[in-house]
């Protein structure tokens, strides 16, 4: 792989900072590399997770607030939240070691 790819390969993981839709998207369908359109893929697949992942724990949060009041409702939604935390910063770490693996 030139270094020119590698660049493009470890721009798409660490696109997650500045544009992490788009960035991807754009490379997978500009580039004729496969090995590149391989990255863009798994960097867009690694970007849409996490927020597919907090925008159901927010969904699950108001169905549980609107007809549970109780003490357990609150704590399922507080661990739903803590685990999608938690799961994003695992899928940004995840990013920039894969960007920096690639560029090396």
């Amino acid at each position: 792989m030139n270094t020119e790819n590698k660049i493009l390969s470890s721009l798409n993981y660490f696109s997650i900072f500045f544009a992490p839709f788009l960035f991807p998207l754009i490379v997978y369908f500009v580039t004729k590399d496969g090995r590149v359109k391989y990255h863009a893929r798994r960097a867009l697949l690694s970007h849409i997770i996490p927020i597919i992942v907090i925008v159901l724990a927010i969904i699950l949060g108001v169905i549980f607030g609107m007809y549970n009041s109780t003490g357990l409702a609150t704590g399922t939604i507080l661990i739903g939240y803590l685990i999608a935390g938690i799961l994003y910063i695992v899928y940004l770490v995840w990013n920039v070691v894969q960007g920096i693996k690639i560029f090396s």
